[in-house]
């Protein structure tokens, strides 16, 4: 019965991704930012795939069931609190751009070196956040289908990699509205199913009203508030967010749509944090030992939905980012000649699954890998990405070295500390007497604010860009987006 409801859910969303494909009609426009055309529940559903994936669900629970509501409640509410900030002050003047990937923004607004840098540091990042995805998946399929973990892991990239090879943007934004239906009734059936079974009492000090997990350091305070700022500001310069924010069919449906992302982000994901302090136990061993076979099915359903909404955007926008940014790749549609960026997009999403796939066999962690994703972005693009938008006085230089500083502190405080955000660190420890695990948490703070030192005090010792400029050299991007004839 499990491995039928979660066939159907995936034979579903291939369905949905293969008819929606057709519209890409050989245009790299169309595959990568859905022809500039989505309305706004199209919007509103895609922005709400990309943040609520399996990190965010099931990594919630397992925070939450081990270290209290906010470790895990944090994911999800940091992810929403990344879209209600980027529709108050980033999604109209974004989507007003004209752009086909955030790095673009890098290069019009500092020059190519800064386009460079960024693109490849985005490229990591989101090879960490499909990894996470793809843990989640492989622990679902190795508990529940009998497959090992690496076959579950590669069950749901050769899914992912159907659809959205064939349909890109189109596909992952209309399978998202599948996807979100079936997350949203899972959430709440197993909701209400907790509270009617266990009751919603959590434990002593692991209820959302126990504040002592965001202010005492003992009860993880630090770690709690550095997870709510890497998702809710370092998610901002997230290459999948934005690349929705550019499909939007205006800069109104953008600013709309990130609102009701956000409030749908929490209201999903917020159940699953409650369900892990109500009964003390993970996801996965509660739907394996306790719940009843119908609702075991259609939360695992949701767990799949919820894994392959976040993988196919983030593959794609990272293969894009790589041959568009980094390969200097551009859309070329004229009839009965190959786009050379859609051709070169589809193959480089063959090395980025592999990548991701390496590391999620590395690192099979749950929740952790998406907060060290966005905490990377954090340090280092968002104090560049922010202030050159909004202030004269950015420069190349400055935005450089905010990006150095940032990720030189940030990776050597990572390689100081034994874990990461309450997990151990598996990844990249060196063991010394400098960082305890007290730590933890400090190193997010610090690293941003080394990026925002360096960048403010370079850009006052060096000529301004100017934001005149960037709104002056938008029209190259203006044209290059326009239909060719």
């Amino acid at each position: 019965m499990v491995i039928l409801g979660v066939a159907l859910a995936i034979v579903s969303m291939i369905v949905v991704g293969l008819l929606v494909a057709r519209r890409v009609a050989g245009d790299s426009r169309n595959f990568l930012v859905a022809g500039r055309s989505l309305a706004l529940p199209v919007v509103a559903a895609t922005l709400m795939g990309q943040a609520v994936d399996t990190n965010a669900t099931l990594g919630a629970t397992d925070l939450a069931a081990g270290l209290g509501f906010w470790a895990g409640a944090g994911l999800p509410l940091g992810l929403a609190l990344c879209l209600l900030l980027t529709g108050l002050f980033f999604a109209r003047p974004m989507n007003r751009m004209g752009l086909t990937t955030l790095p673009d923004f890098f290069r019009l607004r500092y020059g190519r070196a800064v386009e460079v840098a960024a693109a490849l540091l985005m490229i990591a990042a989101f090879a960490i956040l499909v990894a996470g995805n793809l843990v989640a998946g492989g622990f679902l399929f190795e508990r529940f289908l009998g497959t090992s973990y690496s076959g579950g892991v590669l069950i749901i990239v050769a899914v992912v990699l159907i659809y959205t090879l064939a349909g890109g943007l189109l596909s992952d934004a209309y399978t998202s509205i599948v996807q979100m239906l079936i997350t949203a009734t899972a959430a709440f059936a197993l909701l209400f199913w907790v509270a009617a079974t266990f009751g919603l009492r959590p434990a002593p000090g692991a209820g959302p009203f126990d504040l002592g997990q965001l202010s005492d350091p003992g009860q993880g305070a630090v770690v709690n508030w550095a997870t709510l700022v890497a998702l809710g500001i370092g998610d901002i310069v997230a290459i999948d967010f934005m690349q929705r924010i550019f499909a939007a069919r205006s800069p109104d449906v953008a600013r709309r749509a990130c609102f009701i992302a956000a409030a749908g982000t929490a209201v999903i994901g917020v159940p699953f944090a409650l369900v892990a302090v109500a009964t003390g136990q993970g996801l996965l061993a509660l739907l394996d030992g306790a719940a009843p076979a119908g609702l075991s099915v259609l939360v695992l359903a949701g767990i799949v939905s919820a894994s392959l909404s976040t993988a196919d955007g983030a593959i794609l926008g990272t293969a894009a980012v790589a041959v568009r940014n980094v390969g200097s790749a551009r859309r070329v549609h004229r009839p009965g000649r190959a786009d050379p960026l859609l051709r070169a997009t589809r193959w480089a999403m063959l090395p980025v699954v592999g990548g991701a796939v390496l590391l999620a066999l590395r690192v099979p962690q749950t929740g952790v890998l998406l907060t060290l994703a966005f905490d990377l972005m954090l340090a280092c693009l968002v104090v560049p990405f922010v202030l050159g938008l909004f202030w004269r006085r950015g420069s190349a230089p400055a935005a450089l070295a905010a990006l150095a500083v940032g990720l030189v502190v940030r990776l050597v405080l990572f390689a100081l500390t034994p874990t990461m955000y309450g997990a151990p660190n598996t990844l990249l420890h060196v063991p010394n007497t400098l960082a305890g695990a007290g730590f933890d948490g400090w190193p997010t703070f610090i690293a941003l604010g080394a990026s925002l030192i360096v960048y403010v005090g370079v850009a006052l010792s060096t000529a301004p860009a100017g934001i005149r400029g960037v709104d002056l050299r938008m029209e190259e991007t203006r044209a290059e987006a326009a239909p060719s004839p």
